[in-house]
């Protein structure tokens, strides 16, 4: 896979001749028709052909120096040439290169939409995902749930083999709770009477995971939170459940605010089968324009969270989404309406704006004028911008990634995961 930024000029079919790859392969990798119009700036996937390369033997080479040099074993390359003797090779030989393995992650998606059209949006993705998260059941201070009509997205997700993973949340009319975290978190009575009803909604439901997103909790909850989720995973790993939380994007251990206060990175590093680190939201709805998950920022949060979380139990968070901003920014104005990374490019398009890329956020954008003469600023994703995450989390060695949420139409984002990853399945 490469991936192309658009000059001025460039055409699809210009593009199929230039790389050697069909209209349909460009179609396919990239979300898009014939009738899709390119926007100078935007990034196109381009498969490609073959799943290696070949090397030409020199003087003095050996088999195992080879593979070093590509990173694939003696045995692969004996396989992909037919060879039985790893001396028998001469300089002058041509030697195919298998692809090197995949890195194996883990991969999870949170959703609210249980409509046909969310049943239809889990059998598009479930071939990429680990977990599915309906979000979410909302716990009440008496420790009783909220219900969730699931039952469909879990079926789908099972027919993909997603795991379907229970999400808590301490959520009450549109904002997280303090009161409610307060109430679970202190009261025993409340606290059992929570655990219970988890694990009878998991027996239920066919739920593999439980998910505990409790944020905004009293700094003085704390404690109190650690010791909550080593009941549950007491409770549930016997039973053959995992057990994550989300946590707020934390630079330092320090780090004061609401937010973050009551999220113990170590205890949960150690309690926790994983974690989820909610590393999107720098650019938000009601505040002002920046890219959602720009990478500096992002990789902040990682080396903090390494020190006290091992890798491989940290999932890292990924926007599948962006937004439109109108300018100028006014703080407690109107909030900007979220756009999908296919509307953004069409909105490219429509207004015959150039998309920018900002290196040191490793994010897309744009500014456009719209039809009332208002200037507006697009922040979102694209293949260049998750191919940059991806790579952190290679780097970085992380347990997988994260989405928040299924609902907008990012096609090259599955396909870009697709290239550098194997998808655990749990199912």
């Amino acid at each position: 896979m490469q991936i192309h930024t658009v000059r001025r000029g460039d055409s699809l079919w210009e593009l199929s001749q230039q790389f050697g790859v069909t209209l349909e392969q460009l179609y396919a990798a990239n979300g898009i028709t014939a009738q899709s119009p390119l926007v100078i700036g935007q990034a196109i996937i381009i498969p490609t052909p073959g799943d290696g390369t070949t090397h030409r033997v020199l003087a003095g080479e050996s088999l195992w120096k080879i593979g070093q040099r590509y990173g694939v074993s003696i045995q692969a390359l004996l396989e992909a040439n037919n060879l039985t003797n790893p001396a028998l090779i001469y300089p002058g030989m041509t030697l195919t290169i298998p692809r090197a393995p995949k890195p194996v992650i883990e991969v999870n998606a949170y959703t609210e939409n249980f409509s046909p059209a969310g049943v239809d949006l889990v059998h598009e993705v479930g071939p990429y995902l680990t977990y599915l998260s309906p979000f979410s059941y909302r716990v009440q201070a008496n420790g009783n749930l909220t219900s969730l009509d699931d039952s469909a997205v879990i079926a789908a997700a099972y027919e993909h083999r997603a795991a379907p993973m229970m999400v808590i949340t301490n959520f009450e009319n549109g904002t997280f709770s303090s009161e409610i975290g307060h109430a679970v978190l202190t009261d025993q009575g409340a606290q059992t009477n929570l655990i219970n009803n988890i694990t009878s909604v998991m027996r239920q439901k066919g739920y593999l995971a439980l998910n505990v997103d409790f944020e905004y909790l009293m700094p003085g909850d704390r404690e109190a939170y650690n010791s909550f989720l080593q009941r549950l995973v007491d409770t549930l790993r016997p039973l053959g459940h995992l057990v994550s939380t989300a946590v707020a994007p934390k630079i330092s251990a320090t780090q004061t605010g609401t937010l973050y206060e009551a999220h113990d990175y170590a205890a949960h590093g150690r309690i926790v089968d994983f974690v989820v680190l909610m590393t999107y939201e720098w650019g938000w709805s009601g505040g002002p324009p920046r890219a959602v998950a720009p990478i500096n920022e992002v990789v902040k949060v990682l080396n903090y969270a390494i020190t006290v979380i091992p890798p491989e139990k940290i999932m890292m968070g990924m926007p599948l989404y962006g937004y439109d901003w109108t300018l100028p920014y006014v703080q407690g104005g109107r909030w900007a309406p979220t756009v999908s990374p296919k509307a953004a490019v069409e909105r490219a398009a429509q207004y015959n704006a150039a998309i920018q890329y900002d290196e040191e956020g490793q994010s897309p954008h744009y500014t456009y004028y719209d039809e009332e003469g208002r200037e507006h600023i697009v922040w979102f994703e694209d293949a260049r911008s998750v191919q940059a995450k991806f790579d952190i989390v290679k780097g970085y060695k992380l347990r997988g990634v994260s989405y928040w949420k299924l609902g907008v139409a990012f096609p090259q984002n599955w396909y870009v995961l697709n290239e550098n990853f194997t998808i655990k399945k749990l199912v």
